[in-house]
Formats: structure tokens, sequence, C-alpha cells
């Protein structure tokens, strides 16, 4: 693996691309100390006589002209108790974009610039970390509620490491028991052995399948739900997504029709993160634009993932509700009553028939924000696991992780198939280590290059 670690000392700004209060600037690698030793001037120089995990005040000059740039914190971390393992060196500078990439530009002269996600990449390749909680990382920087962050977390810290290792040390005492029976049969005997084989490897592809599956609500976690909001005009729809968004995005009147087309919002609810659209109304139109925004509606609410579903809970139901009805019949589906603040006017019958599209009807009012919690338990119901995130659990959130989960359950299921086919103990390690190398590829063992480099791409600059 190491032979694609390239030693070249890097740097980037490992802070936002914006103007804040301080700016980060990270360089690794054996040149890290002296590069910043030809910029940096203060009572502590040179850096590279200083003491490892210090932090140092100072400036950085311009060299050419002895010019200072900029009054900074220079942190020095010498190898190996550091991030990647390298001699590191952190600038911590004014926040000033222009300020933090002049300094930068001034570390060119010496180190060459990281690409995207190369920090981690060096962390993994030089064994601080392995593959599974280097993704961790970039879960941790793009998460958006707390339940993707509580579960990146914990990869990071090496739960999901943990659970794979225990599968691993599994699979491998029984391809190594069954090589040393085979190899001595004398003193290891196969006799009842694959009665007691099947029945461990049940309990393996069970555990792992139920690793797996964690995947459908890890891809909620991390990418959210598609959740469109559709009723007819008038019933509040704009108002609920205001309400859910704390913001005016959607424009609100008494004129019916008012929303015209597709409009969205990511908001977060109860740890789960809503991709939210409001729809136009749903009823029947003449008028050109206003029938593409229906027909949009209708188009949307075969791709949503789930629909909440508003109905004036002041009015009876019409020709209008009826229609959408029929659309979303079997779909995850909400309905809010909203406008429980005016006097009901629904028919008990119209009760009994939305009652019978979904267990959740919901009083709601947009008005008086009255039925959100309600709302955010409804949805954790629909999508999340009936016990929440535990304290030792550990969720898949990597199409790439799931794969190979499920590629070591078929291998373990061909082990099962060669047993009932009664086939020698011998055949069985072939499948075994199959099994064993597919859950190390989770944490990067035997991964390809190529697949490491599309990984690491994908990763922010500076980290």
């Amino acid at each position: 693996m190491n032979d694609i670690l390239n030693t070249d000392t890097i740097a980037a700004i490992s802070t936002g691309y914006s103007s804040g209060g301080i700016a980060v600037i990270r360089i690794s690698g054996k040149d890290a100390i002296s590069s910043a030793d030809q910029l940096f001037r203060g009572k502590d120089s040179p850096l590279s006589s200083c003491a490892s995990h210090t932090i140092h005040y100072g400036h950085i000059v311009d060299p050419s002209d002895g010019t200072k740039v900029d009054e900074v914190l220079v942190s020095l971390f010498r190898a190996p108790r550091t991030y990647t393992r390298e001699d590191v060196v952190e600038v911590s500078c004014h926040g000033g974009m222009f300020v933090a990439g002049k300094i930068l530009s001034l570390f060119f002269r010496y180190v060459r610039p990281a690409e995207p996600g190369e920090f981690t990449k060096r962390a993994f390749l030089n064994g601080r970390i392995d593959l599974s909680e280097a993704e961790a990382v970039a879960d941790v920087i793009s998460s958006d509620n707390d339940n993707f962050l509580k579960n990146a977390e914990r990869q990071l810290s090496g739960a999901l490491t943990e659970k794979v290792e225990y599968f691993r040390s599994k699979i491998l005492y029984e391809s190594a028991f069954i090589e040393s029976a085979v190899d001595d049969p004398e003193n290891y005997s196969l006799t009842g052995y694959t009665e007691e084989l099947s029945k461990k490897l049940d309990e393996l592809i069970e555990g792992l399948s139920a690793l797996s599956d964690t995947f459908s609500e890890g891809r909620i976690m991390k990418e959210g739900i598609e959740t469109l909001i559709v009723g007819k005009p008038n019933v509040g729809k704009s108002s609920i997504l205001n309400c859910l968004a704390g913001n005016d995005s959607a424009i609100v009147t008494d004129v019916p029709g008012t929303t015209r087309d597709l409009i969205s919002e990511k908001i977060r609810l109860s740890g789960i993160t809503l991709n939210l659209i409001d729809s136009a109304g749903v009823h029947e139109v003449s008028d050109t634009v206003e029938s593409i925004g229906v027909e949009r509606t209708l188009s949307k609410i075969r791709e949503a993932k789930l629909i909440i579903f508003v109905v004036d809970s002041s009015e009876e139901l019409d020709g209008d509700d009826f229609r959408i009805i029929d659309e979303i019949q079997g779909k995850n589906l909400i309905v809010l009553m909203n406008k429980s603040d005016k006097p009901a006017g629904i028919s008990e019958k119209s009760m009994k028939k939305l009652a019978n599209l979904s267990k959740y009807v919901l009083q709601f009012s947009a008005k008086n924000n009255e039925g959100i919690d309600r709302l955010g338990s409804a949805i954790s119901e629909i999508f999340l696991s009936e016990k929440g995130l535990e304290d030792n659990d550990i969720i898949i959130t990597d199409e790439r992780q799931r794969a190979e989960c499920d590629n070591a359950v078929k291998s373990l299921s061909l082990v099962k198939r060669s047993i009932e086919d009664g086939l020698s103990e011998d055949f069985f390690t072939i499948d075994l280590m199959d099994a064993y190398d597919a859950l190390g590829r989770i944490i990067g063992k035997g991964v390809s290059e190529d697949l490491i480099e599309e990984i690491f791409s994908k990763f922010c600059m500076g980290k």
C-alpha cells in the first residue's frame, strides 16, 4: 500500500474558504518544519529547535524582502504523533481569504498544494486510521443532523472496525481449523464438524445481513428523505413549509394557486434531514401555467419517499382531495389536518377514509406552530428503527461498505451450499477466505489503488 504514498510535503487551507475570525493553514511532510522556518519569525525561532505539540507566537514574513504578512500562532507537531504520522505544522492566521491565500502562496515556494483529502489519505496509508474510519471523517464534516453525526463519530472511533474484525476473526478461525485438520487429521478431528460449522455460518450470515440491512437507515441519515408536501390549493402547504423551515421560503396568500412550481427546502426534524418540497395545489385548472405545476406535482408523487398530505380540517373533503388520495395510495404517508386552530368541519366518514389511508393522521396548525413534534415522531417511526441509535449500534452509511457486507454473505452462503452438497471440507476454505477478504476491504485491507484515489478525491480540500 505504501507504494502509492507520495512523500512530498503538502500544504492547504484547512478551514472554510470564506472570511472568518481565523484561518488555519496545514503543512504535512518531511519538510513541514523547515519550510515554516523559512517564513516564521518569533522569539521561538527556529521552529526546528522546538519541542513537539507546542504553540508559538510570531509573524509570517515574505523572505524575499522581510515584509510582515500577518501575526500568527504556529502549532508544531512532530511525527509520529500527528494526524498524518508525518511532521505537521498548522499556521493560525487572521481569517481573511486574501491574507490566508498570501501565506499559502509563500509556502508553495517550498512545498506543493495538497490534493482533496490528501491529509486523511496519508493518515490511512500511514496506518493511523483504517478506511472505514477515514470515510467517517468525511461523514463528520458533511453531517447535517444529529443522528448522522452521532453515527459518524462512532464509526470514527472504530465501532465499525471492531464489528468487522469480530466477524473476520470467526471466519479465520474456521478456515484455520479446516486446514489444520486436513494437514494433521490425527490431532484435529472433522467428525461432526459440518453440522457445527453450518450453525456457525447461520449466525455469521444473520449478523452480517443485519449489518447490511442498516444501510437503508444509514442512507436516510446521510442523504435525507425526499419529502413532498401535497394537497389542494389553499390548505396551507406553503405555510407548513415555512413553519418547518423557520423562514418565508414560500409565498403565502389567501389566493388559491399561489404556488405554481416546486419549492425546495432542506430542514432537520427529530434528528432526520428532510429534503422538503412544496408543490402546486392539485385541482382542476384551465390556466396553462398552473396546469404545468399540477402535472409536476403528480410526477413528483411517484418519486418521493415520503408524502405529507395536507388537508384543511375546517372543511369537508372534496373532489380535489379525493383525486390526491387516489394518487398517493401505497406511499409512505402522513396526513396533516391543518388549521386545527379553527372549528372542525370534516365529517366522521371522511376521517375514517383518511385513517384507512394512513395510520398517521395528525392535528396541525401552521398558524400556531402546533404539531411539529408529532410530525417528527411519526417520520422517525416510519424510517428509523424502533429502538433508535443506541450506544453500541453502528449503521452503515456507505454503499461500498454495504456491497462488501453482501459479498461476504454470498461467500458464506456458498459454504453452506457446499455442506449441503456433501463436498469435502477443504473446499470450504476458498469461500470462507473470500468472505474474510470482502470484510477486510471495508476497513481498507486489500483495496485497489484506484478505489483509494476515488474515495479520497471526494473529500474537501485541506482535509
